[in-house]
């Protein structure tokens, strides 16, 4: 896999963002494999499609591609809010692929995939709406909060524009599968017991530990009063998809 953009495509155009735009989606179209399914590259979809910019043709997985010129920060900007919360709702949301590149370099400095699943309305912020003066006046969109996707989420493509094994990203995808579940409600809760758990230093973690987190997990769950045993049913979730290890005694070893 090449990581050169094509520098031959911006002399075509003299906005940035249709620069920035062609030679992404140009590198994306020419170089990027399925990262579900392994085939080897991915189709655009027409201009201005509403859900996705790309599709598979084989395992016909659709994606969305966030790209920005340096690296990203804890948030990404995306469309409109009500639409991408309508679309997760629905479990109707496109995949994500999230590109970082350098207009210095002209190369793709790193590719993340963003399972889908992944994602729930805690995790979409709504920004203010435009101004009145704003061509758009009163249009909301909204920022992904993507350093709280949990790590299993945020599977690495290319790092230090550098591709990684295909076999390594394609193993990677199928561990992340063992956390979907199509059931929003209960996705929100394992979302938020796995980040738990991902912030423990330790392989090897107690449920006393687990049970620290439970004044932050009640202020996000205000409904439930029992936190703890939602926790502790939580953990056996987890223990299912294969995602801990139950030691016995109130031990867990995680299984990454």
């Amino acid at each position: 896999m090449d990581t050169s953009l094509d520098r031959s495509l911006a002399g075509r155009y003299k906005s940035k963002s249709q620069i920035a735009r062609v030679l992404t989606e140009s590198w994306t179209s020419a170089h990027m494999y399925c990262p579900v399914c392994g085939w080897p590259r991915i189709t655009k979809f027409p201009n201005n499609r509403a859900v996705a910019d790309f599709y598979c043709p084989n395992c016909k997985n659709q994606f969305e591609q966030k790209s920005k010129n340096g690296a990203f920060g804890a948030k990404i900007a995306d469309g409109a809010y009500n639409t991408f919360i309508q679309r997760i709702n629905s479990n109707d949301n496109p995949d994500f692929l999230m590109m970082s590149y350098s207009l210095e370099r002209m190369t793709v400095e790193s590719m993340i995939f963003v399972p889908k699943f992944f994602f729930v309305p805690e995790l979409v912020e709504k920004r203010k709406p435009l101004e009145e003066n704003a061509r758009r006046a009163g249009w909301v969109g909204c920022n992904i909060l993507f350093e709280k996707i949990p790590i299993q989420g945020r599977i690495p493509i290319i790092e230090n524009h550098t591709p990684l094994n295909k076999t390594d990203v394609l193993h990677r995808v199928s561990q992340a599968q063992k956390i979907r579940t199509d059931d929003l409600s209960a996705r929100g809760w394992l979302l938020d017991t796995l980040n738990c758990v991902n912030s423990i230093e330790p392989d090897v973690f107690t449920l006393e530990m687990m049970y620290q987190f439970e004044g932050t997990l009640a202020l996000k769950h205000p409904h439930n009063h029992n936190i703890r045993a939602k926790l502790r049913q939580q953990l056996q979730q987890l223990r299912d998809r294969g995602v801990i290890i139950f030691l016995g005694n109130g031990h867990y070893r995680k299984n990454v």
